[in-house]
């Protein structure tokens, strides 16, 4: 820090020792805001800016903009400097090897390579290249993660070179635990202590992350949110973070969770209302009497599902139970004492009632236990709801069929309102309404045979950072399991089962209790410590179940603990995927189907023949806490996490590059220099119209960026399967999409390409086509994109409400650029895909309030013109189209730039964020 304008920077004794510290309370004296009123994580973005006052990049005006807030928010941008960066591998690799072509475009200007290094600790945790290609059995975690190395070892040893290349670069090894999970437990601080060149600091631990669930260290007190891989890239450089100053929502919780209700069914109550409420780019707080009713591992799952909610944030105050949760997870006392005294100091400890922009009410005793799905968090369904609700969406997809079924049948097979009439008909799954109640046999690899469905539940997952980071509900799926084998359930054959823990302390609890034995009978033995099924690295499922449902067409389901279920991501050939609690996960593995009223159906019998139901097995709460007490201790927490960046003898023999600049193989095909950097300019190229473009694909609404970037697994029918055949790569070698982020050459191929995606300009068709015009030839949209190319054709994408939304994965923007579209045009949009394509220096332009591609009468075929840019870009500047129909008619309409602060039009200007860092850097050296 080079200025002091306020005269806040003061020395902090703690233990023997001065520290510098940002008062906050100076400001109040200046008269510039009153600290109570302000959201907690406010104060704290407001301390991070007056830390870093500069004068240049960060002036004394931001710190009075940011100290400006009320809940009628004033229009004003905010330049954020976070105290540390979180990757996990499948985007961290991509921005490792951004930063090694940085290096290399330096170093062939002449310049030190070294001078670029990362401003802040980045810690990189791998966790999401773990496929579950085998399960149900003791060697199961042993043999995916031998399958593991030999599939990423190229990217690994990449990973490597980075952590000796990059002073602040750290990497947690394969086999550790889940990114999130790790920074909850063991890398997130709440309170920095650091050497800065002038001394000692304290300040608030912050960050940003290459994950849209970073938000989840929001459940003890830290501000972190999600961004692309670009953004993150930027703020390692140095450059902060802009953004516009946002809404706060207080959400008020009161009473407590009844008994048999979890902290994941609580997650779904919110998500459900909070989307209702609409929290896109805004921060989430939770206060109010209810809070002190969740354990901070409760919080933590509440705040994972930020996304899912649609906020940027959703953060618990830092109290006692924060403290209390340090202490259990290994951190020292002297630093949990620190931490108190520091945010005492700064009016950041305890309860707080500030003002916020929106107040949401939510009573914890309303919650019962739910499911969400069949695609999307958001559509919560009540558990005793879920054979109807099944049913009902069958039906609707079915319907075409169903021409001679019996209307009595079918209305007795889609269920009745009463839950009465189920019991009293309880062979009403037995009734004959043909297709939809469709069974088929299956022999299976060993020989035996199954029967399988509409409604089977192929995949029964306990997986993801939600419910692995929370002892209460991972204790519970292991009681239920105790139970269901003592009363003789087992697993249908044809359900794959797995047990991904979110980090080796779950593994150990699970133990030391004495109920991992009764999870492994069921089949949901440890798989490895990573993402699996979540991100859809679930793996293939066995051959012939595989085979029937495409012979068959049915709508085969997934139940995962999982944040995420959008279309094709747990698995292509599954339909129908439901996120639920670990305890309902077992239980609908048990069921082995979907369409059953867990509050009234069976789940099978017992040795006796007699029902054996869910209320039968399912612990009571009180059972769950002694089990935590008795089995989760500091001890567990500081073995498995001292020597976390080691890894085992696989990492320890990964043979890595050495060196300052990367040596780049251009016979790899997981690793290449990206052509962003290439023959640079160093001058900025700036904006211009954007003449006589074709439209490359027409969406709906909510495409996510599951559907845009590429992820899990691909054919050789697709470009990238293609591009790697040529290669030499022989299909069962093609890894994921997200194994081959370091390489462009298939991610660009694998953009807009996910099986389910639907361009409209072709009638029902789906995945990753388009029409070519002016020939009007249908091809795939990477072979349409470079026809385009070759005739020097600029391109834009027309999408409905919600375009991005999902995970932040940066080639969603990365590969949009490479296909050579300069604008996307969409009704509305998520703020991370949105602020990655203006970090690569794609415009995102929205539709005018009312208008829609459909609506204006546009349908792909046109030609448009963006008119405006001619004298430069400002900032939500409004914008004309034209789109040229074939006839020779027009339609004009407006729009305006999604480019909300003077910041991003630099990055659209520049070509994008690490373009100006680059000259920037070169222009400085």
């Amino acid at each position: 820090m080079s200025e002091d304008p306020f005269g806040a920077i003061r020395e902090f004794e703690h233990d023997g020792t001065t520290h510098k510290m940002a008062d906050l309370t100076a400001l109040e004296d200046a008269g510039l805001c009153e600290l109570d009123r302000l959201p907690v994580s406010i104060r704290v973005l407001l301390e991070a800016v007056l830390r870093n006052v500069d004068g240049d990049i960060i002036t004394e005006e931001d710190v009075r903009n940011v100290a400006s807030w009320e809940p009628d928010v004033p229009d004003v941008e905010l330049p954020f400097k976070p105290s540390r960066v979180v990757l996990q591998d499948l985007t961290g690799v991509p921005a490792v090897v951004d930063l090694a072509a940085l290096r290399s475009a330096v170093d062939r200007k002449g310049k030190d390579p070294s001078l670029v290094e990362p401003e802040v600790p980045i810690d990189l945790v791998i966790d999401h290249s773990v496929q579950v290609d085998y399960f149900g059995s003791e060697d199961a975690y042993e043999k995916n993660v031998e399958m593991e190395y030999e599939r990423n070892g190229e990217r690994y040893r990449a990973l490597k070179w980075a952590q000796q290349a990059f002073e602040r670069f750290s990497v947690v090894p394969p086999g550790t635990g889940i990114v999130h999970q790790v920074n909850l437990e063991h890398l997130g601080r709440v309170v920095h202590e650091r050497e800065h060149d002038d001394g000692s600091w304290l300040y608030p631990d912050t960050l940003v992350g290459t994950d849209s669930h970073t938000p989840m260290i929001g459940g003890i007190g830290v501000v972190g949110w999600g961004v692309g891989g670009i953004e993150a890239e930027a703020a390692m450089l140095g450059q902060p973070i802009t953004m516009k100053l946002p809404e706060v929502v207080g959400v008020r919780l009161e009473g407590e969770l009844p008994e048999g209700a979890t902290a994941t069914d609580l997650v779904l109550h919110v998500t459900e209302k909070l989307r209702q409420v609409g929290v896109v780019d805004r921060f989430v707080e939770f206060y109010g009497p209810g809070v002190a009713n969740l354990t901070v591992p409760d919080r933590a799952t509440l705040a994972n599902m930020a996304p899912e909610q649609g906020s940027t944030i959703s953060a618990f105050p830092v109290d006692e139970a924060t403290l209390d949760y340090l202490e259990l997870t290994g951190r020292e006392s002297e630093h949990v004492e620190l931490v108190r005294e520091y945010l005492d100091a700064q009016g950041l400890f305890g309860e707080q009632e500030p003002e916020y922009t929106e107040t949401v009410e939510m009573d914890l005793s309303t919650v019962e236990p739910s499911l969400a799905g069949p695609k999307r968090p958001q559509d919560r369904v009540r558990m005793g709801n879920m054979k109807t609700h099944f049913r009902q969406l069958v039906h609707g997809e079915l319907e075409h069929l169903l021409d001679d079924v019996d209307e009595e049948a079918l209305t007795r097979w889609l269920g009745e309102s009463d839950p009465q009439y189920e019991l009293e008909t309880p062979d009403l799954a037995e009734l004959d309404v043909g297709e939809l109640n469709k069974r088929v046999t299956v022999t299976m690899e060993d020989g035996t045979t199954t029967e399988i469905g509409h409604g089977s539940v192929v995949v029964s997952a306990i997986t993801s950072c939600t419910n692995t980071s929370n002892p209460s509900v991972m204790l519970a799926a292991a009681m239920v399991a105790k139970e269901a084998v003592e009363r003789g359930l087992e697993v249908p054959p044809y359900v794959k089962t797995s047990l991904a823990p979110g980090s080796r302390v779950v593994t150990e609890y699970l133990e030391e209790s004495g109920l991992l034995p009764y999870l492994e009978e069921l089949g949901y033995d440890v798989v490895g410590y990573g993402c699996t099924t979540c991100i859809g690295n679930a793996g293939p499922l066995p051959g012939p179940i595989e085979e029937a449902i495409d012979e068959h067409g049915l709508w085969t389901t997934s139940v995962l603990s999982g944040n995420r279920n959008f279309e094709a991501r747990i698995h292509p050939k599954v339909r129908a995927n439901y996120l639920a609690s670990p305890p309902l996960v077992v239980a609908y593995g048990l069921a082995g189907r979907m369409d059953i009223d867990l509050e009234h159906d069976p789940l099978g019998h017992d040795e006796d023949g007699e029902p054996v139901y869910l209320a039968d097995l399912w612990p009571d709460s009180d059972d769950v806490a002694r089990a935590i007490h008795d089995n989760v201790s500091p001890e567990m927490f500081r073995e498995k996490y001292a020597s976390v960046f080691e890894g085992d003898e696989r990492w320890a023999a990964l043979d890595a590059p050495t060196g300052d600049v990367y040596d780049w193989d251009e016979e790899s095909t997981y690793i290449r220099e990206p052509p962003f950097f290439k023959d640079f300019p160093e001058e900025e190229p700036g904006v211009s119209d954007v003449e006589d473009a074709r439209c490359l694909m027409t969406l709906g609404d909510t495409v996510t960026t599951d559907h845009i970037s590429p992820a899990g697994p691909f054919s050789s029918d697709l470009p990238a399967g293609q591009w790697l055949m040529e290669q030499g790569v022989e299909p069962h070698e093609f890894n994921t999409y997200g194994s081959r982020r370091g390489n462009h050459e298939v991610m660009m191929r694998g953009t807009f390409a996910n099986v389910r995606i639907e361009n409209q300009m072709l009638e029902g068709v789906e995945g990753g086509y388009t029409v070519h015009h002016p020939t009007g030839e249908e091809t795939t949209v990477f072979e349409a994109s470079e026809r385009y190319r070759d005739a020097d054709t600029p391109l834009v994408v027309m999408a409905g409400v919600e375009f991005g939304t999902g995970s932040s994965r940066d080639w969603a923007a990365k590969g949009t650029d490479l296909l050579g579209i300069r604008a996307t045009i969409a009704e509305s949009y998520e703020r991370i895909y949105r602020d990655n394509l203006v970090g690569m220096g794609v415009l995102p332009l929205q539709f005018a309030e009312g208008d829609g591609w459909e609506s204006l009468g546009l349908d792909g075929t046109e030609t448009f013109s963006i008119e405006g840019l001619d004298d430069g870009l400002s900032v939500m500047e409004e914008l004309s189209v034209t789109a040229e129909k074939d006839d020779g008619s027009t339609v004009e309409f407006p729009v305006t730039a999604q480019v909300g602060t003077p910041a991003a039009v630099r990055y659209v200007e520049n070509g994008g964020i690490l373009h100006l860092v680059l000259r920037r850097l070169l222009q400085q050296h």
